[in-house]
């Protein structure tokens, strides 16, 4: 079985040390029929590379829940593969929105893996501060940068609009603010993706950055992200989840436990079906994302992880900006899309368009849409 997963530390290291232990023939988190071989994709594949052309090589899947509108027919429903009860015990085990983001059409195209949202975060001793008015008075005396690298710029907008990113005022209002901290920022920095924006803080480069989405493993103090006074913590979902091949996984659609033959790979009828349900059972378990996760790097999707009581600090820092996190629009082309109104309002930002003019922009690519 051949599984895609993402070229970080977070995205492969728990799955490469559970194909360890069952390769070694005794692994403690449970058997499988079969072992999944990873492979990896940059960050950046998860935009540019189409979940529907990927399902022609890869039996299961890291995927992220934007790119799900354009993917469906490709996929298998969690329907097909496990009984109601067990999906509804599944999705109360689940952290925030991460259950619903996978959620379309009726359907559950995806269990959740990972869990992620944009956060704030401080070099260690820095008190972050609360409020985004805060956040503009913090800037004008320490360090700072934004993530406005890829999609991140619109993603930043999104969430400082808490989703309602084509409303004049909330607009508006959250463009005057990024040209703000963008002119007191460190520009070369702020033009990074995530991974570039910490790994530039934890070198001993800015002090803060208000939104950035959030890496457990990194020696920084992460904290909810600012909120507008009176408001929660604005934030757009991200992390992972595990979906599985329509084309290699087939299936007769009736019901679970009906898994048939995958063209792929000459094995009995169910063969594959069972051992894929095998895999997602065991990565989606309370001792894999409990135990195993946070020991090898991983960013668990459980509930239980994120609200324990003694939780890491990363957790409990920013627990309550994962449960408000919005849930981006899953249609097909939403991610080309995202990649264009992310660079017109960066691109804007730069040359210093006054808001209501890139508004206005953007607005007109939404239309274009």
């Amino acid at each position: 079985m051949r599984g895609l997963t993402w070229d970080h530390p977070r995205g492969y290291a728990p799955l490469d040390e559970l194909t360890r232990l069952d390769l070694a023939g005794a692994n403690p988190y449970g058997h499988v029929p079969e072992p999944i071989v990873w492979d990896r994709q940059p960050l950046e594949g998860f935009e540019s590379e189409p979940i529907a052309k990927l399902c022609e090589t890869y039996d299961v899947l890291v995927i992220d829940h934007p790119g799900l509108g354009a993917a469906v027919d490709a996929l298998v429903p969690m329907e097909e593969l496990f009984e109601a009860d067990e999906l509804a015990r599944l999705k109360a085990g689940t952290v925030g929105r991460t259950w619903d983001s996978y959620h379309l059409e009726g359907r559950q195209w995806a269990l959740p893996l990972d869990a992620a949202t944009q956060v704030a975060v401080a070099r260690p001793g820095v008190k972050a501060p609360a409020t985004w008015p805060e956040v503009a008075e913090f800037a004008r005396g320490r360090r700072i940068a934004l993530c406005l690298g890829g999609p991140h710029a619109f993603l930043m907008y999104c969430a400082l609009c808490s989703g309602d990113f084509l409303d004049e005022t909330a607009g508006t209002t959250a463009l005057e603010l990024m040209a703000e901290l963008l002119a007191l920022a460190d520009r070369e920095v702020s033009l990074r993706n995530p991974i570039g924006v910490l790994n530039a803080m934890a070198a001993g480069g800015p002090d803060y950055c208000p939104l950035v989405y959030g890496y457990v493993t990194y020696p920084l103090a992460f904290s909810d992200a600012p909120a507008w006074p009176g408001r929660a913590p604005g934030s757009v979902l991200g992390g992972t989840g595990l979906a599985v091949s329509r084309q290699r996984v087939e299936t007769t659609g009736e019901s679970a436990g009906t898994v048939g033959q995958s063209a792929a790979v000459g094995q009995s009828a169910g063969t594959i079906g069972a051992a894929v349900r095998a895999h997602l059972r065991r990565l989606t378990s309370a001792p894999v994302q409990a135990t195993l996760f946070p020991a090898t790097g991983g960013q668990p999707a459980a509930r239980a992880v994120w609200q324990a009581q003694g939780a890491a600090p990363f957790y409990r820092g920013t627990g309550a900006t994962m449960e408000a996190a919005w849930v981006r629009p899953r249609f097909p082309g939403y991610i080309a899309l995202q990649d264009r109104s992310s660079a017109l309002l960066r691109d804007g930002l730069l040359a210093r368009v006054p808001a209501r003019d890139l508004l206005e922009n953007l607005r007109k690519e939404w239309r274009h849409a």
